[in-house]
């Protein structure tokens, strides 16, 4: 029993000791915080109390920061010189004694207070934004709408709601709602131009009349609309150009094929399905087909992004929406297809990017996702350097179009149809708006000049015919 008491009584001990050891200074040890930044490893009085001035300091300094930001998020440029303007006025009016300053002043004042009553209310509706259809054409009509719900069992006061449109803004007046209402209405937005434009959040808005204060209220989520560039139905993309269609047999030899060219002897590893047995009792020696090589043409569309080879933006979105018909009618076609656009060199780069940039051809509407979103730059890959990359990055290419603008000169058209290999039927597809549609041959390279979008499907279609 004495033993055991003696290791009872050993058990506080120890314990003490290892707080004693806690607490002590190999408890700061190593420990960077704002207390010892402040107080070093002091425990006295004197340092808590430093400490407690400290963070009353921080929590007060820290709300009148919070409720300045609030004061300065509600009161407008105006509301703050309308303010400045009446203490002003109350200053000199009663300092110098000039009655009508202080009845300005006064004036001034009420309306503060009459303006601070329109920011009562809160903002309890619920509001919704949505888009009928996510996608459209560039002048097609882009209908949105807008929901507000009152879920509360009071009438809420009426608001306004503002929805930014890319860098434009739709305002709308909401009237009060009754308990358990809703109020629906719509909105259009201009789709004059090709691109992405995000619509939302959605911002109610308490604000007076004449402009002193203002209260938002953000309502989370926002839509993106594509507007896709316009397209145009051409021929199926055996148009004429395409000489290797599916199917269609080349000079090259293979083992194994539809398209038969001779026979040979047999050699170590030949499939034994294609042993010609009749050949082969003649000759006594083991014969295999041999076979000429059939091709699924593949069609590449390039568009140049640089901007000296278009001489306006009109140029430019027409070749857009040549890349975009010529792109869509060879995804119909479920042929292979790549589309590939100028990749831009970096401002402050010291040499040229030579690559290019390839566009999802999975879906139609993949394509016209990105095609959407593009835009021409001064520091893009040109057209000779853009055909010269594209034929090396896209492999087995058997028909491409090259699509740029009208600056370019013979000489370029020239080194676009040598950048690509022998075989390779090379189109290029000038954009020029309003000038007549035309074809010529300039060396081994197809020029075909358009002036309108469906000037393209006339082209091929006449071309197809010939």
């Amino acid at each position: 029993m004495t033993g055991t008491r003696s290791r009872a009584a050993g058990i506080p001990s120890s314990t003490t000791q290892l707080r004693a050891d806690i607490v002590g200074p190999a408890a700061t040890e190593g420990l960077r915080n704002e207390r010892t930044r402040l107080v070093g490893t002091r425990t006295g009085l004197g340092a808590d109390a430093l400490i407690t001035l400290v963070r009353l300091w921080r929590a007060v300094s820290g709300a009148a920061l919070r409720a300045a930001r609030q004061v300065s998020a509600v009161v407008t440029p105006l509301g703050w010189t309308m303010l400045s303007v009446v203490v002003v006025a109350f200053l000199v009016g009663y300092g110098f004694g000039w009655a009508e300053l202080a009845a300005v002043a006064w004036a001034g004042a009420v309306i503060i207070v009459v303006a601070s009553l329109f920011l009562i209310g809160g903002h309890s509706q619920g509001i919704e934004l949505t888009m009928a259809h996510p996608r459209v054409v560039v002048g097609d009509r882009a209908v949105g709408g807008i929901t507000a719900v009152n879920p509360t069992r009071r009438r809420l006061l009426g608001t306004t709601l503002e929805i930014p449109v890319g860098r434009g803004l739709l305002e709308f007046p909401l009237p009060s709602i009754a308990p358990g209402a809703t109020i629906d209405d719509v909105f259009v937005v201009p789709t004059t131009r090709r691109g992405l434009i995000t619509i939302g959040p959605v911002r109610s808005v308490r604000a007076d009349p004449i402009g002193l204060v203002r209260r938002e209220h953000i309502w989370p989520g926002s839509i993106e609309l594509f507007v896709h560039p316009q397209t145009v139905s051409i021929p199926s993309t055996s148009t004429g150009f395409v000489r290797d269609l599916e199917g269609q047999a080349t000079r090259d030899l293979t083992s194994s094929d539809v398209a038969f060219n001779a026979l040979r002897d047999y050699q170590l590893g030949d499939d034994r399905r294609w042993i010609h047995w009749k050949s082969t009792a003649k000759t006594g020696v083991y014969m295999v087909k041999q076979f000429e090589e059939t091709r699924r043409s593949h069609l590449m569309v390039a568009l140049s992004l640089a901007g000296d080879d278009y001489a306006d933006d009109e140029q430019f979105e027409l070749a857009v929406s040549v890349a975009g018909s010529l792109g869509v009618r060879a995804i119909r076609d479920a042929r292979t297809v790549s589309v590939v656009v100028s990749e831009r060199t970096p401002e402050f780069a010291k040499r040229k990017t030579f690559a290019v940039r390839s566009l999802s051809t999975i879906t139609r509407t993949r394509l016209l996702d990105e095609l959407a979103v593009i835009d021409r730059a001064t520091a893009a890959l040109g057209v000779v350097d853009l055909a010269r990359v594209a034929a090396e990055q896209v492999a087995g290419t058997s028909v491409a179009f090259v699509v740029l603008g009208s600056t370019a000169t013979p000489l370029q058209l020239r080194a676009v149809s040598s950048a690509f290999p022998s075989g390779v039927e090379v189109i290029a597809v000038l954009c020029d708006p309003g000038y007549t549609p035309s074809l010529r041959r300039v060396s081994d390279l197809t020029v075909l000049t358009i002036g309108y979008l469906e000037d393209l499907q006339k082209s091929l279609a006449r071309s197809q015919a010939a």
